[in-house]
């Protein structure tokens, strides 16, 4: 695989997506036999949605477009190294591998600072900066317990 082309392509991407009152982020995920299967660009402002990162367009296009929920043998192309929300799409996306141009410094320095959400992860629920509480529900167990009795289902 040529890496450097793929990578250059997602910065090609992010640039060009600027431009159409997007975010600096362009992605691509890249099937085993080098075909772009699936692209994306950071929509969050202009489709008020803040979760369409790049890497997450671009697995939800890759996904669609395989007819898979899981890209294992595929690699995943970003323009910068992916934020904590996205990483976790790539774990659960099963990608084999991810190639990243800036780091997390350069996004930093560019506007994009995800620091505090690694900061968060490791605090007690209680102290984060938006709290989480759990509540005590009887039935809380209930759909783990139906999901276990289905004979017919797709594990992930």
């Amino acid at each position: 695989m040529d890496h450097k082309k793929f990578l250059n392509k997602t910065v090609s991407l992010a640039v060009e997506n600027i431009q159409s009152e997007g975010g600096p982020f362009g992605a691509i995920v890249v099937d085993s036999f080098g075909n772009i299967v699936g692209i994306g660009q950071n929509n969050v402002t202009s489709s008020n949605d803040p979760t369409a990162h790049a890497e997450v367009q671009a697995i939800r296009k890759a996904c669609q477009n395989l007819n898979t929920f899981q890209l294992t043998n595929c690699i995943l192309y970003t323009s910068c190294e992916p934020c904590p929300m996205c990483l976790g799409a790539i774990y659960w996306a099963r990608l084999k591998e991810v190639y990243y141009a800036a780091d997390q410094r350069l996004a930093a320095a560019g506007g994009f600072d995800d620091q505090f959400i690694y900061e968060e992860i490791s605090k007690k629920h209680e102290n984060r900066e938006i709290p989480f509480y759990c509540i005590e529900v009887k039935e809380k167990n209930l759909p783990f317990e139906e999901w276990t009795r289905q004979e017919q289902k797709i594990e992930y």
